[in-house]
């Protein structure tokens, strides 16, 4: 299979998995026209949609995809039953599309009910892991995202991670502020840095990548505990993750 990505709003991507033969997955299609511009272009046929939960920018284009395509098959957690779902799915699913098999798995910590979905090298994180961070926790917990963090940390190292916003130099950023000394963190955003001044894209990035440059999957690095230990003394890695994302939401 092949993957592509489509820009969206001002940092979204809309991912898709498409075949030789032109049909194609999309995975949370936040708007509609780009989507159709890009079917149109690569004589694609789509036959199914991924949404991982359900605030606008993921499904917002759903509805009118299924006006265009009516025999699109959409696959979404509880949370997007109103948003032109026609499958439920949750943790522990198995799901076929175009030949390819697909785990899902729960990742709460942005929203409550959202979804990953997994077929080796893909993975569909949608907001929970972003490149060098982590998604907003808008109705889960500290915890919640931790476990999910955990879960993702357990795939293959060459996994393949489309993450579905363009965040990667706000994060290194944020984690330079925190270990401004890291040899691996300041040769990320130098590179970074340099795609992004030319408008081009850090992602998908990969699960061995982010072992190394995403803090949040640091949270047993001595020095990482060395500096939090500075403000007060968390000896576990989920609170530590729980003291990043607080500063992270006031970076």
């Amino acid at each position: 299979m092949n993957l592509n990505s489509i820009p969206a709003f001002q940092d979204n991507y809309i991912w898709v998995l498409s075949e030789d033969d032109g049909r194609c997955l999309i995975v949370d299609p936040g708007e509609a026209a780009p989507v159709l511009r890009a079917i149109s272009d690569n004589h694609w046929q789509p036959e199914a949609i991924l949404l991982t939960h359900h605030h606008n920018d993921h499904v917002g284009g759903v509805k009118e995809l299924l006006r265009h395509f009516p025999d699109i098959v959409v696959y979404g957690p509880e949370e997007t039953r109103d948003k032109g779902v026609t499958h439920l799915v949750t943790q522990g699913d198995r799901l076929t599309i175009l030949g390819a098999k697909f785990s899902v798995f729960s990742s709460p910590g942005h929203t409550l009910g959202h979804l990953c979905y997994f077929s080796f090298p893909y993975l569909f994180c949608g907001d929970t892991m972003f490149s060098g961070g982590c998604g907003r926790l808008f109705e889960g917990t500290a915890d919640q995202m931790y476990e999910s963090f955990c879960k993702i940390n357990a795939l293959p190292e060459d996994t393949i991670i489309c993450c579905a916003h363009e965040y990667t130099l706000t994060n290194i950023k944020f984690a330079l502020s925190i270990l401004p000394e890291d040899r691996e963190l300041n040769e990320y955003y130098l590179k970074v840095k340099e795609l992004r001044a030319k408008n081009q894209k850090t992602l998908p990035t990969t699960l061995k990548n982010e072992r190394r440059i995403n803090i949040f999957l640091r949270t047993q690095d001595p020095d990482l505990a060395a500096v939090i230990n500075q403000e007060t003394k968390l000896l576990q890695p989920n609170a530590r993750f729980a003291w990043l994302r607080s500063k992270k939401d006031n970076f």
